[in-house]
Formats: C-alpha cells, sequence, structure tokens
C-alpha cells in the first residue's frame, strides 16, 4: 500500500515555486498553478484540498481535508496558522450586478473579476465550515469560529463568529511564549 502523502521527489516534479522540508501533501489534494505556490517547511495539506492562484505558506502548517484555497490575488499564510476542514478561501469574487457575465468559462473581456489579497498572519485560525472572502487580513492570533463568514479585517488576539462574522472575546497569546519554547527545541535536536 502507498503512502498518502506525495514522497519528496513528486513534490519536487510537480514544479511548486519554492518547497521546504518536511511537507505533507495528499495523494487526493488538488494543485493547479503550482508554479505560483511556494510551500514553508513542516507543510501539511489534507485530502481532496484545492490549491489555485498565487499561494504562499509559512512554515508549521495545516491545510484539514476539503479546503479550497482561490489566490488570484494572492493568499499569504503565516506560520502556525490553522485552517480548519471545508473552509473556503477566495482572493477574488465575480460581478454579481448583472452588467458582467459570470465564470471562467466566458472571456475575460465580459466578465469582471474583482478582489484582493488575503493574509493570516501567525497563529491565526479559521475554523471547519467557514468562509473567508477577499481583501481580508487575520491579524496575528485572531481566530474565525465554526461556520463564519469572514468578510471583514480580523483584530488580533481576538475571536470572532458568526454570519457575518463578529467579534466574540479576546484570545489568550500564551502560545507565543509556547512558540518560542518549541523553536529552541527543535533548534537544539532538530526536526
Amino acid at each position: 500500500m502507498t503512502n498518502s502523502f506525495l514522497t519528496s521527489e513528486e513534490l519536487k516534479f510537480i514544479g511548486f515555486q519554492s518547497i521546504g522540508s518536511n511537507c505533507l501533501i495528499s495523494r487526493k489534494a488538488s494543485i493547479f498553478t503550482p508554479e505560483l505556490i511556494s510551500l514553508g517547511d513542516n507543510v501539511r495539506i489534507d485530502d481532496f484540498s484545492l490549491l489555485s492562484g498565487f499561494i504562499t505558506f509559512g512554515s508549521f502548517i495545516h491545510v484539514s481535508a476539503y479546503t479550497a484555497l482561490y489566490g488570484k490575488f494572492g493568499i499569504e499564510v503565516g506560520n502556525f496558522v490553522t485552517i480548519s476542514g471545508r473552509v473556503l478561501i477566495y482572493s477574488q469574487n465575480d460581478d454579481y450586478s448583472g452588467a458582467f457575465l459570470t465564470n471562467p468559462m466566458v472571456p475575460e473581456l465580459y466578465t469582471r473579476v474583482y478582489g484582493g489579497k488575503v493574509i493570516f498572519e501567525k497563529h491565526s485560525i479559521v475554523g471547519a465550515g467557514s468562509i473567508v472572502l477577499p481583501s481580508v487580513t487575520f491579524h496575528e492570533g485572531s481566530c474565525a469560529g465554526a461556520m463564519s463568514l469572514i468578510k471583514e479585517n480580523l483584530q488580533a488576539w481576538k475571536v470572532y463568529a458568526g454570519v457575518p462574522a463578529k467579534y466574540i472575546c479576546n484570545r489568550k497569546n500564551d502560545i507565543l511564549v509556547l512558540e518560542k519554547e518549541f523553536l529552541n527545541s527543535i533548534d537544539k535536536v532538530g526536526i
């Protein structure tokens, strides 16, 4: 039986813009435009995830199953970020006003696609089943609960939830101490 993750040789063959060490990408993930995707160290991408467009991953990142990242205008994922299952991240959107046609099967002349970069700063989390719209920043340590619609920036070390996502409470930043301990421990023994 073969491993459910691609081997390092298979990952090199895909043609990512850059790839770090210890990257685990499911054989069942769909990777479009790999030449536009950069992976840091210790990145895991689970089954049935879809990646397309300009996407940059830092290190120590988990992208859970059934997640889609559409990065036409860019998606930047910082260190220690968690993207839970069935999350949809859009850096682009069609114009639904009725003045333009929509969908990728129509020539660009007849469509209007707009958007902006989506940024996940370190230690941010997006909960299962959430949708992230274009031009959103998850500031350091911010968190969106499950089934949230995120259409505005999330402030650092705060928890949000709902449709649309609203501030719920503050989040502890104790993980910054744990991050430092963890990184010091791997510097000593390697990973």
